[in-house]
């Protein structure tokens, strides 16, 4: 039996012990820092082009604006090259040391076009550098004057390029750099230019960072009403298919009820009825009777609480002057066109056509008051075709056309989705509006109506 003996090498307590709300803050601040600015610093990170949807280039065409897309580039290169002009204007005899410091200032700056984090250290560097070799003919420690507008242009893009937390962290280390150089490094002629490289960084890095927020608060409303809308358009979806749900739940339950009342009835139509075509009616009455009660207990589900079953039938082709003759007293002048053999229908194209036609009129009515129209109804070989159109309201009317949310239109398509037909929708030349259905209907649908 071997005995296995367990040493603990850390102090009872120590691992679980509470961390102080303090100590967290700062190391959730340390590991941004690390993130941010010491994470593959030097990753290769190019600076985008500008999209087409910017401003600067819609509003430029053909070659310029394939030029305008480079205007970030642009501007960045044009500050490394004032930068540089102010380190070139340094009087040397050699001339070295005033090349040297263009070049110092030039660099840091064109690295924020491609490595933005690993630019801001290079910045750092330069400007210790240029200090130290031309320090003899300046009057500004630590930072020479083409470092001090390198800098301020490093800080700049890399905080545009990031995000805040980038932004402060910069301005923090930049503080610690001018401070360090001037209490370390500085000498004590050199008046310190540390203050004012501060506060105009300070300055220039917080109006970037409201710039980031306010196009992060604009993305994010954007974001919101987005899905706002499509919640709002699934909502009156789901809203529209309970609809159409309560009323093909009358249309079925009429015809169920009639097949059980039927099937009920036919043994005693014929004079001693065989025992199997009794057993075979009193088992389609069980299935019509069954399949009732299952329609209705579903249908309870999507039925408000409060709803009530209509007490009227629902309505068909057949009612359609009555909504007509509504409607022309609302104010819409109508006319109806009926073309091929008037038939009976199946109830659920009826009923679907008929408030097709209610909600195309209803439209009108909202957008184009005073506008007139005109409902043509086709019977076909294969189906119904309707076709709903209005024309353009009148300019001088009282009566202001209501902005809608277009619910309508998705409630008909639903109709027309539902039996496996064609819509659709758009203005006509004359500044109107144009409804086009078509609902298949089956022959052998026809004959059984028949």
């Amino acid at each position: 039996m071997t005995e296995t003996t367990h040493t603990q090498t850390t102090p009872p307590g120590a691992g679980s012990r509470p961390r102080s709300p303090e100590f967290r803050l700062a190391l959730d601040a340390l590991g941004g820092l690390r993130q941010d600015l010491f994470h593959e610093a030097f990753a290769y990170r190019p600076l985008p082009r500008l999209g087409a949807d910017s401003r600067i280039v819609r509003r430029r065409s053909g070659r310029m604006r394939e030029y305008a897309a480079w205007t970030p580039h642009a501007v960045v290169v044009a500050l490394g090259l004032v930068a540089m002009l102010i380190g070139l204007t340094r009087t040397d005899d050699s001339g070295v040391p005033s090349l040297l410091c263009g070049l110092l200032a030039l660099g840091p700056v064109l690295l924020t076009l491609v490595r933005p984090a690993g630019a801001f250290w290079l910045s750092l560097a330069a400007s210790m550098v240029s200090a130290l070799i031309g320090a003899d003919g300046w009057s500004d420690w630590p930072w020479l004057p083409s470092s001090f507008v390198s800098h301020l242009a490093v800080l700049t893009v890399v905080a545009i390029r990031t995000r805040p937390r980038t932004a402060a962290w910069m301005w923090v280390l930049t503080a610690v750099y001018g401070f360090f150089a001037q209490s370390i490094l500085g000498a004590p002629h050199y008046d310190t230019d540390v203050p004012q490289m501060l506060l105009l960084s300070a300055l220039i890095l917080l109006a970037v960072t409201v710039r980031h927020i306010r196009r992060e608060a604009a993305q994010e409303v954007t974001a919101q009403q987005t899905v706002t809308e499509h919640e709002r358009s699934r909502r009156t979806l789901l809203e529209e298919r309970t609809t159409i749900a309560r009323e093909l739940h009358d249309v079925v339950a009429h015809h169920m009820s009639v097949v059980a009342i039927q099937a009920e009835a036919a043994p005693y139509r014929v004079e001693n009825p065989p025992p199997e075509l009794e057993k075979a009616f009193a088992t389609i009455r069980e299935n019509a009777v069954a399949a009732l009660t299952e329609l209705r207990r579903v249908l309870g589900v999507v039925r408000a609480e409060d709803y009530e079953a209509p007490d009227a039938p629902q309505p068909t082709l057949a009612d359609l002057d009555g909504l007509l003759a509504n409607v022309r007293e609302a104010g819409l002048d109508v006319e109806k066109a009926v073309t091929g053999a008037v038939r009976e229908l199946p109830q659920g194209v009826e009923l679907s056509a008929y408030r097709i036609v209610q909600e195309a009129l209803s439209n009108a009515l909202r957008h184009a008051p005073g506008a007139s129209a005109r409902v043509e109804i086709g019977y076909v070989l294969g189906g119904l075709g309707l076709r709903i159109v209005n024309g353009p309201p009148p300019a001088p009317h009282l009566v202001k056309a209501s902005p809608g949310a277009g619910h309508g239109i998705t409630g008909m398509r639903e109709r027309v989705s539902m039996l496996n037909g064609e819509m659709t929708t758009g203005p006509t030349d004359e500044g109107g509006y144009e409804v086009t259905v078509f609902l298949p209907v089956p022959a052998a649908a026809i004959e059984g109506e028949a």
